[in-house]
């Protein structure tokens, strides 16, 4: 009887948790037309439905006017106005005729839903995945690079890994152009979609592209590389220099009296075992969270934009489904003892953390955790090989980048010579290394795509509507490759535990 009171597996209710926050936040959404007239002089905010036209006025004299139907560009548009610093007067035309105006309004927007009452839960599910990726990134990368022991290994399990992550990404990016080539969805998109999609985004769009990572290799990649204050890279959570000094401290432990080495590595596999503990005790927390975060981001998410960018969409998601599974797959089976479809198992959880949060930074502590118990894999190379991948493994990211700059080019009329393609693969790859694990960065690398080809980096404007679930869906990918990396690594290094019956050299009795 007691086998019927048994709670499901984790990675079971994560993935019922997933599924109940999509219809739940299906049931709470607001619908289309309705919005909220927010104050700054902290009066109630004013609900507004059933409306025919509404009318944006500034104290400048600037105005816009917006009939039913299109509310999203409504928010948008008022949006760009607070910017600008003028008051804005809404006069609403209600469909049975009345006129109701407001003065002094802070902004519009979607009316909260219960979503967001609830949100809170996976904001600190996320808060606390990220409180424990430092820490675990710098036990796990010191424990890991002294195990590997002499410098020629650690050069072997290292050039390896480079190779692989630099390889699946650069074929990420020519999926991309592939597809975007062949189904060319900036050909489905009219020219009055675009001019409408690029005034709703302009002003943020301007944002992304002043704010942009630099391209050169050594004053800004190879340098700061390099902290100046360790423990002022902590605190920025400067994911790379942070590796680069757990790397270097793990080296040097090789070097000193193994005495005194010995007596640090404890410490920190000690350190490092407190927290997968920890992660433990966070992920019994996790279906509750995926359910919150999810219903959350189906109840904002425009379905508007959704349909308007529907070929764009498609593209992206069915490269990232080919790289997800055939692209990873066939490495390995090619390269790896591991089955595929226990490989596909073992990592769900952190598959669907990475798809909840759009974060690799704060998916590492389940994927490392996936890697050592579910796949087998031993600690040093688990905490070597998917730390550098979190920081320098983007694939996903360079796909969808392959996939919207053609998209941008076709939408403004471009034709991108071979050249110009090649020129983005190469951009794409070198862009992906360093780039922060944290959710929306593809945008900002985007932007110094586009720029290396020429195309208006103002075109960035017509996907950032959706860039918000299709950054989930990259991250997922992303998460995807660096343990498929890490499998590969561990066979070559035999640092690997095969089940018996997966196990290709087994002897039959």
């Amino acid at each position: 009887m007691s086998n019927y009171l048994k709670f499901p597996k984790l990675h079971t209710q994560i993935l019922i948790a997933l599924i109940l926050g999509v219809l739940a936040g299906v049931l709470v959404k607001e619908p289309e037309e309705v919005f909220t007239i927010n104050f700054s002089d902290g009066r109630e905010p004013e609900r507004v439905e059933d409306w025919s036209t509404v009318a944006l006025l500034t104290n400048s004299g600037d105005s816009a006017r917006f009939s039913a139907g299109n509310t999203h560009s409504l928010i948008q548009k008022s949006k760009q106005f607070v910017k600008s610093g003028t008051v804005i007067l809404v006069r609403v035309n209600n469909k049975d005729g009345q006129i109701s105006e407001y003065e002094g309004p802070l902004n519009l927007a979607k009316p909260e839903t219960f979503a967001h009452s609830v949100k809170w839960i996976g904001d600190i599910f996320i808060r606390l995945l990220n409180m424990i990726a430092i820490p675990l990134v710098i036990s796990t990368l010191i424990v890991g690079v002294s195990s590997l022991g002499d410098i020629k290994k650690f050069t072997k399990v290292g050039g390896r890994t480079m190779i692989f992550y630099l390889s699946t990404t650069a074929v990420a990016i020519t999926i991309g152009l592939a597809l975007a080539n062949i189904i060319k969805p900036g050909e489905q998109l009219n020219s009055s979609v675009r001019d409408q999609l690029i005034a709703e985004y302009s002003a943020d769009a301007a944002e992304k592209v002043t704010v942009q990572p630099s391209t050169n290799f050594i004053n800004d990649f190879l340098i700061p590389l390099i902290p100046r204050n360790i423990f002022s890279a902590l605190t920025s959570g400067d994911m790379l220099q942070i590796v680069f000094f757990a790397v270097f401290v793990g080296i040097v432990l090789n070097i000193v009296s193994r005495e005194k080495g010995e007596t640090v590595i404890r410490f920190f596999d000690g350190l490092s075992d407190v927290m997968i503990v920890m992660v433990d005790l966070v992920m019994k927390i996790a279906p509750l969270a995926v359910f919150a975060l999810i219903m959350y981001t189906v109840a904002d998410l425009g379905y508007q934009i959704l349909v308007i960018l529907f070929w764009y969409a498609a593209t992206v998601l069915i490269g990232l489904g080919i790289h997800t599974f055939v692209v990873y797959g066939v490495l390995l089976k090619t390269f790896s003892k591991t089955g595929i479809v226990r490989f596909f198992r073992g990592i769900r959880e952190a598959q669907t953390i990475a798809f909840t949060t759009s974060s690799s930074a704060a998916t590492l502590p389940v994927s490392m955790q996936c890697a050592e118990e579910n796949l087998g894999i031993s600690k040093s190379v688990t905490g070597f090989v998917l730390p550098l991948g979190a920081t320098i493994n983007m694939d996903g990211t360079a796909l969808y980048q392959g996939v919207a700059a053609v998209f941008i080019a076709q939408v403004f009329g471009m034709d991108l010579t071979l050249t110009q393609q090649l020129s983005i693969v190469l951009m794409a790859t070198l862009a992906s290394i360093g780039t922060a694990p944290v959710p929306g960065v593809g945008i900002l690398m985007l932007v110094v795509i586009l720029k290396s080809v020429h195309i208006p980096e103002i075109g960035i404007a017509l996907i950032l509507g959706i860039d918000r679930i299709l950054d989930m869906c990259r991250t997922t990918t992303n998460v995807t490759g660096d343990l498929a990396v890490a499998t590969i690594v561990a066979t070559y290094q035999n640092e690997i535990i095969i089940p018996e019956s997966e196990n290709p050299n087994k002897k039959e009795v």
